[in-house]
């Protein structure tokens, strides 16, 4: 088993390890338990059978839940639960279902205690860690939210063998990411064929992807700075979803933005890190994307929580592990987007 602390004002640990959902315990009496309706049975159970919670809450699957009406039943569930002040929210699940359930421990009675448990690759090197939660608007993702972080986060390693393969590769994005932007030891691992369920790398090299983000949510928690660097890949990625209406999943989604982030890259000067990103597209083979414009994605990149006054800006690598905030002039944009999907052609990947 790992533990990684993440520091800061609200200090907190994350525990990675096989079998951690049965041995769960939290110091409060009241408890809610969040989770996703196509969850495993069986972890629902155990963890019930651990923390014995006042009540639990089925929300829809994946991004079906991150809409306010859902968040508006949750809460009026823990009212009508008579969760106390001093009482906690638990989040178990994908990364769309902890974001929910952490935006509602947040809102609730103007903050409750939040713990999560990450079941998908995702959500554990990603959503859990940093305490980003909240919900999707049809302007666009994470467009309400708040910055609240859990009291604790258990990554059990167990929950990963029940992902299909495709959903696996698709939490791996988050994973090699954090390669790209800090930890480039990490490039090779998640590509290897011992990162798997069980695999001989699964547990260290997902507990070093995690420390990338557990240390730099540590020095900026709010993203004034430093944290705005998690978004490699995530401006074009947050409008492929919008555009496709989530049939585009979030970790896929994210495997394209690298790769078009990568092209602005080296665009603007940077090394040529094509070959990384081309190489995760190739192993990850995310959902072929449908027909999307220039156009249609600009319009939501330019809705992207990076962007100021002055337009949107987009994280970029000088090298591996240099990575930096910058704005892009639309020719280029335009330019390279023409290019990326020319890529995707060549890989198979335009429906």
């Amino acid at each position: 088993m790992r533990r990684i602390e993440v520091g800061g004002a609200q200090p907190y640990a994350v525990e990675v390890g096989a079998g951690l959902l049965g041995t769960l315990r939290v110091p409060e009496r009241h408890v809610a338990l969040i989770h996703p309706v196509d969850l495993p049975q069986e972890f629902v159970t155990r963890v019930q059978a651990a923390l014995q919670p006042t009540v639990t809450i089925p929300v829809p699957a994946r991004d079906d839940c991150k809409t306010l009406e859902v968040l508006s039943g949750v809460l009026s569930r823990l009212a009508g639960a008579n969760i106390p002040r001093d009482g906690a929210v638990v989040g178990l699940g994908g990364g769309a279902a902890t974001d929910l359930a952490g935006f509602a421990a947040a809102s609730y009675l103007r903050g409750v205690a939040f713990y999560t448990l990450p079941t998908t690759l995702l959500g554990m090197v990603d959503a859990a860690v940093g305490g980003k939660t909240g919900v999707n608007l049809p302007e666009g993702k994470n467009l309400v939210g708040a910055f609240w972080p859990p009291r604790a986060v258990w990554c059990d390693t167990d929950t990963l063998g029940t992902l299909p393969g495709a959903v696996f590769r698709e939490g791996a994005a988050e994973a090699f990411k954090h390669g790209l932007i800090s930890d480039p030891t990490l490039l090779d691992r998640v590509l290897s064929p011992d990162f798997r369920p069980g695999g001989a790398l699964l547990e260290g090299t997902l507990a070093d992807a995690i420390a990338v983000k557990a240390g730099v949510v540590t020095r900026d928690l709010t993203e004034r700075g430093e944290r705005a660097y998690l978004n490699f890949g995530h401006t074009l990625a947050h409008a492929l979803e919008a555009v496709t209406h989530h049939g585009v999943s979030h970790g896929d989604a994210v495997g394209y933005g690298m790769h078009y982030a990568a092209r602005l890259s080296r665009a603007l000067g940077g090394a040529d890190l094509t070959g990384h990103t081309r190489a995760f597209l190739t192993w990850q083979q995310p959902t072929p994307l449908p027909p999307v414009t220039f156009e249609d994605a600009l319009t939501f990149m330019a809705r992207d929580k990076k962007a100021d006054a002055d337009g949107v800006r987009f994280v970029l690598l000088r090298d591996l592990a240099q990575p930096y905030l910058t704005r892009v002039p639309e020719s280029v944009l335009r330019e390279e987007f023409s290019g990326w999907q020319q890529d995707l052609r060549d890989l198979n990947l335009l429906a």
